[in-house]
């Protein structure tokens, strides 16, 4: 995530922002008995914008990857793109 631009940190930014105000919700629906209903839908809420936050991290990384795969290995923690595959899986 170093060397992502600022639109792209800002989007994951927001989207994680988003799940975690999805999350408060549901914790306030489960604290005051709300309706498995709300519940459920509130909780589907949270995993998506995780899921599309982790998708964008991945794939930017990818994307440097593919640009300057030396650059990238040393500038992400040392991630090859085996290893961003696999991140990429673990979301699947």
């Amino acid at each position: 995530m170093r060397n992502a631009d600022p639109e792209t940190q800002r989007r994951i930014l927001n989207r994680l922002k988003r799940a975690r105000g999805q999350l408060d919700g549901v914790i306030s629906a489960v604290e005051s008995g709300g309706s498995c209903r709300d519940v459920v839908t509130q909780l589907s809420a949270v995993s998506t914008a995780l899921d599309r936050a982790g998708y964008v991290i991945v794939s930017t990384a990818m994307r440097e990857c593919l640009t300057d795969p030396d650059g990238t290995a040393e500038a992400e923690d040392g991630l090859t793109a085996e290893e961003l595959e696999k991140l990429f899986l673990t979301l699947a």
